[in-house]
């Protein structure tokens, strides 16, 4: 059995901007919150985190301040994808020299790749490193998907540990073909449940970018075996996780951190701002948790 990275809530880490560069104070401030929320693992340089618009030298103080920041107290995952497999190798390299846990590597988006060109495309970047890797199956961003057969082959690579996986349908055939040789964790708030119901250990979570406490409880209490206090909370969160996803991710749960007073700053284009009724469907959404005044 691969020893899972982290078991729990992972929060998909926004990265704050201001003046047109990093936030580095509000990063540690962040960091310094998931910690005494309870929150898991911090992975940081991702989607959520708007890696896609910064350049290398930038992605990678992203992810030294949070290692510096969090100082081993949970584990650090990084971002470090590419749809270059010379330049995710790069990354990955660069991400383990700075004291990365393990690393989140993204299917090939764009270019894209066959089945067989998956499994080559990982393993080089697998091979280049010593530390795990968590493979990050989002076909609704990449236009790709990873099969389940071809995750049964990466689960042979001894360092591929866990599979984010957000094509959900396909997770009970992925959870009987890997067994104990993949660890899953769920890449979608709204479906949690199911895939620790197929022995998943968690989720890599934008929600917990705002109610992190929640999401930590939300895992933990199944895990303990307290599944209707774990459904109740995956059923509260749901209208949440409708507005949170209303708009191109990450604008709206930057957008709902900056209603709550977190200062995180806004998107870098091309994503841009919600429209006035996005706006309000968000903030009636953070009411209706108990999160802002109606």
């Amino acid at each position: 059995m691969k020893t899972p990275v982290f078991t729990g809530a992972a929060v998909a880490i926004v990265t704050p901007f201001k003046d047109g560069g990093v936030d580095f104070a509000k990063l540690d401030a962040l960091c310094e919150m998931h910690i005494k929320e309870g929150t898991d693992a911090i992975v940081v340089a991702g989607t959520t985190g708007e890696a896609s618009t910064m350049p290398d030298e930038e992605h990678l103080s992203v992810i030294a301040r949070v290692v510096r920041t969090v100082a081993g107290r949970i584990p650090v995952i990084a971002g470090a994808g590419s749809n270059d497999t010379a330049h995710g190798i790069q990354l990955c390299r660069e991400a383990e020299k700075l004291g990365a846990d393990a690393l989140l590597l993204v299917t090939p988006y764009y270019n894209k790749a066959s089945q067989k060109g998956l499994v080559l495309h990982f393993t080089a970047m697998a091979e280049a490193v010593r530390i795990p890797i968590i493979v990050y199956n989002v076909p609704g961003r990449t236009g790709l998907n990873i099969n389940p057969e071809t995750c049964a082959a990466l689960a042979k690579v001894p360092n591929i540990v866990g599979l984010k996986e957000c094509n959900t349908a396909q997770a009970p055939e992925v959870a009987a073909l890997c067994g104990d040789d993949l660890v899953l964790y769920s890449g979608e708030d709204g479906q949690v449940l199911p895939i620790l119901s197929l022995g998943g250990k968690g989720v890599i979570s934008v929600m917990a970018n705002i109610i992190p406490a929640d999401t930590h409880r939300l895992v933990a209490s199944w895990l303990e075996g307290d599944l209707a206090g774990s459904l109740r909370l995956q059923l509260k969160a749901l209208p949440l996780v409708k507005a949170l996803f209303s708009d191109v991710n990450p604008i709206p749960v930057k957008a709902a951190m900056n209603l709550l007073g977190m200062d995180v700053g806004e998107c870098r284009l091309p994503l841009c701002c919600m429209s006035d009724a996005g706006l309000a469907g968000l903030r009636a959404a953070l009411a209706g948790y108990g999160l802002l005044k109606a």
